[in-house]
């Protein structure tokens, strides 16, 4: 069964020279109502934030997410723009936001504000590592309006034809990342955060996190069209699957970690 990719405009309404996207949106509702959710999820915990230390982390957030996302976008994906003018990564308006960029820059912003405000770093961020596929559910159904990120063409029963690129039937990789990378991951970390909130210590559910962001992403790349100016390393691998590597590295070594805390 094909599907057509209906036909949304990128742009929701423009105010004289700023266009209002539903890739801004996706962005801004993501980190609203993650604010919300860490609030809720926080009170759970017996409040061991401020709620006036969670406003100020919003801002920290917002920073760390745009200034990682638009620095890991150009020096991952589009280095050689870098190279002939350092310059172009402040060229916010051109565009662009690298997942791994933004999760390394929302990782430094944290720690720096748990540093300041003297609270522990794990705690923060498993609450984080929770809300974070709400962000992800919404900015990959915003690639699928902005027909970006497109899957590979496809026989499978259920496919998409994407009809300002050509009239073959692919994979709709962006709503595949949206089910597994948002919906799925969070019903997982919201349902293990609810029934074993007692009994895990902080930072399980961020190295949880990592693991299954990292597979989930690994596994779509394959039917995921690489980027055109990158292609694939070595005929096999994508950008996205080697930067998901170190991640699931990490996260299993902090389930590791976990595991001998628990035991000891």
């Amino acid at each position: 069964m094909n599907f057509i990719q209906p036909s949304i405009d990128p742009v929701i309404f423009s105010f004289g020279f700023i266009d209002i996207r539903w890739y801004s949106l996706a962005y801004i509702f993501g980190l609203i109502f993650g604010l919300i959710l860490i609030k809720r999820l926080n009170r759970v915990k017996g409040n061991l934030i401020s709620i006036n230390q969670l406003d100020n982390f919003f801002i920290w957030a917002v920073i760390g997410i745009i200034f990682g996302g638009r620095i890991g976008y150009v020096l991952f994906y589009q280095t050689y723009l870098f190279i002939e003018n350092p310059f172009y990564i402040f060229e916010i308006w051109n565009g662009g936001m690298s997942f791994h960029g933004g999760l390394i820059g929302i990782i430094v912003s944290t720690y720096f504000f748990c540093k300041i405000n003297d609270i522990d770093f794990f705690y923060l961020s498993d609450l984080v590592s929770i809300v974070a596929p709400i962000g992800l559910f919404l900015g990959r159904i915003a690639n699928f309006i902005n027909t970006e990120l497109i899957g590979k063409p496809t026989d499978f029963f259920i496919s998409v034809i994407y009809p300002t690129i050509d009239n073959l039937p692919r994979h709709p990789s962006q709503l595949y990342e949206a089910l597994f990378e948002g919906l799925v991951l969070f019903i997982i970390l919201i349902s293990y955060f609810f029934k074993n909130n007692k009994k895990i210590n902080n930072g399980f559910i961020t190295g949880l996190f990592l693991v299954l962001y990292s597979f989930f992403r690994f596994i779509i790349e394959y039917i995921r069209e690489p980027d055109l100016h990158l292609g694939l390393f070595f005929n096999f691998i994508s950008m996205g699957q080697i930067l998901s590597i170190p991640l699931f590295i990490l996260g299993i070594i902090l389930l590791r970690k976990n595991e001998y805390r628990k035991n000891n």
